[in-house]
């Protein structure tokens, strides 16, 4: 009986052991990839029934100011963004004030975003009522559409869709992300959520803030004013964008949708949600800009609003509608 030959016996040893390495390397390899699938599809499961249940139909297949639906997988569109100031502890959902107003336009095809705040005392013409008031009156006189009307005629765009959210909402998605990187511009003392006066507690600089601390950052003004409130609302929403999108907050997601989808309502569906997804997606970095609508303190019988300046206001119609592509 031959014996096999000793290089023979080497070479298949090798090879006994190579396949034991591709197997260990394999193996977690392939456990990890069927993970992040079902971690995904879980996601995406849960994404449908939370947000689809943050839907309302509004009653509205399109703005009055369109000539046709849109479909935000081709086209432009705009959302206006509501933070209204409700909350269990008030028990004013219905009639409550906006507390936060933005507006934002999205071009599909330069991938951008404008976003505009509107300074909440801002003095316009609300059509529910028939004069001119504080625009955040408007959600106490008639809700979410009442609220949309003054705005699409405020800055004579169409409004697409809206998305309205409370203070919970704000709270628990910071939360949710563990906190926020963003400069505090001065020390401040603000009340938290449950209305406890002096409760939060801010010294200046660039620190992580929790939910209650983001939020007494985004509604303080005592120490500036409106516009200045706006802009910190703003650097506050991009760095809860830029913390939700990141690696690090992958596996929060499941937490991110229960706060959102609890605290939310929306006349998107989860289809059309699923299409603003790709502006930060495509490769093509997300162009960002920031705007704020111009004026001046102004007071009438004893009230304080703010003033707009029509000049500015004009120019911030026409870069909205050529954002849009509406001119």
């Amino acid at each position: 009986m031959s014996k096999m030959p000793t290089q023979t016996r080497i070479v298949k040893r090798k090879k006994r052991k190579l396949r034991k390495r591709a197997y260990f390397i394999l193996i977690p390899l392939i456990l990890g990839f069927f993970s992040v699938v079902i971690y995904a599809s879980y996601l995406y499961i849960k994404a449908d029934s939370v947000l689809s249940n943050s839907y309302e139909d509004d009653g509205m297949d399109k703005s009055a100011l369109r000539e046709s639906t849109v479909d935000p997988s081709v086209d432009n569109v705009s959302v206006l963004i509501m933070g209204v100031d409700s909350s269990d502890l008030r028990k004013n959902e219905d009639n409550a004030r906006t507390d936060t107003l933005m507006v934002a336009t999205l071009n599909k095809k330069d991938k951008s975003i404008k976003l505009v705040s509107i300074p909440r005392d801002s003095y316009v013409y609300i059509p529910e009522v028939g004069y001119e008031s504080k625009i955040n009156h408007a959600h106490a006189y008639g809700g979410t559409q009442a609220t949309r009307e003054t705005v699409e005629r405020l800055l004579d765009i169409p409004i697409d869709y809206y998305v309205k959210v409370n203070f919970e909402a704000f709270i628990e998605v910071v939360d949710a992300i563990n906190g926020i990187t963003v400069d505090v511009p001065y020390e401040l003392k603000e009340q938290n959520s449950k209305d406890k006066a002096n409760a939060v507690h801010l010294l200046p600089g660039k620190q992580e803030l929790n939910g209650e601390e983001a939020l007494a950052l985004a509604r303080t003004r005592k120490l500036d004013n409106d516009i200045e409130r706006g802009k910190r609302q703003q650097e506050i929403i991009k760095a809860i964008v830029k913390k939700a999108i990141s690696i690090d907050s992958v596996l929060k997601y499941d937490n991110i949708l229960e706060a959102i989808g609890s605290n939310m309502t929306t006349n998107m569906t989860f289809s059309e949600m699923k299409s603003f997804i790709a502006y930060g997606t495509e490769g093509k970095r997300l162009n960002f800009e920031t705007h704020t609508l111009e004026g001046a303190d102004y007071h009438l019988n004893g009230t304080y609003y703010w003033q707009l300046d029509d000049t500015a206001l004009s120019e911030t119609q026409n870069m909205l509608k050529r954002h849009l592509d509406i001119q």
